[in-house]
């Protein structure tokens, strides 16, 4: 079968605790009259160079996925929803086992991993997120720090302030081909397994490199109330 190898990966494995006390994960909540997790898999859609797109959900919301997926995007003919692991990085692992599953894996696969949860992701940064992936194996969407970062090792005195110059702030997509991650993430060992909940710090300390691509302020993360005042605005706009 032909295809670009390129696949969306869209990972809605949260519950969402820091919303406070709300029934369902923040991905369902609505903004402009529909869920987070539509407007963030458009986005997806809306580019041709996904092969598929898979979105990766907890066990007991996968149907109530493809439904609303169903519902807002009848035409999306290359959106899968399966199963998350227990961890980000097992979540990820998951969508590349799929991937093998259905025969598609080789060297050159690259999987665009982002949060279900920043639906103002663009297309330039998906564009450069697939463009790296293949010229670089990896590569991380970031902002520059706008504030001072303050780093204290014992929670209550300042160790450190690193020069802001040399700061960024993490936002997705994160991006790599699929297998060299899969063989680095099963060198680990388990504990460096539940301490590294990033993708990208996976490669960092095996030393790989990791090319950045430059996020946007509006692809903000909503994970708070406040952010969904934010993002209604963003979407007036």
């Amino acid at each position: 079968m032909e295809g670009s190898n390129v696949f969306g990966v869209v990972l809605a494995g949260g519950i969402g605790t820091r919303m406070g006390n709300v029934e369902k994960p923040k991905q369902f909540m609505e903004i402009g009259g529909k869920p987070i997790i539509i407007h963030t898999i458009e986005k997806f859609v809306m580019n041709p160079e996904f092969e598929k797109i898979l979105v990766l959900s907890p066990k007991q919301w996968i149907k109530h996925t493809e439904d609303l997926i169903r519902k807002y995007i009848p035409q999306a003919a290359n959106v899968v929803v399966i199963s998350g692991g227990s961890t980000r990085n097992e979540t990820i692992m998951n969508s590349i086992s799929y991937i093998e599953e259905q025969g598609r894996l080789n060297e050159d696969t690259i999987i665009v991993t982002h949060d279900s949860v920043r639906p103002f992701v663009t297309h330039r940064i998906l564009e450069e997120n697939i463009r790296f992936a293949k010229e670089f194996g990896a590569c991380d969407t970031v902002i520059p720090a706008t504030d001072t970062i303050v780093e204290s090792k014992d929670n209550t005195m300042i160790s450190q302030i690193p020069d802001r110059k040399t700061m960024y702030q993490g936002q997705t997509p994160q991006s790599f081909k699929a297998m060299h991650l899969r063989e680095l993430y099963n060198g680990l060992t388990d504990e460096e397994k539940t301490i590294l909940t990033d993708a990208c710090k996976i490669l960092v300390i095996k030393g790989e490199k990791v090319h950045l691509v430059e996020g946007e302020e509006s692809n903000i993360k909503i994970t708070y109330p406040y952010d969904l005042r934010v993002a209604e605005s963003l979407l007036q706009e």
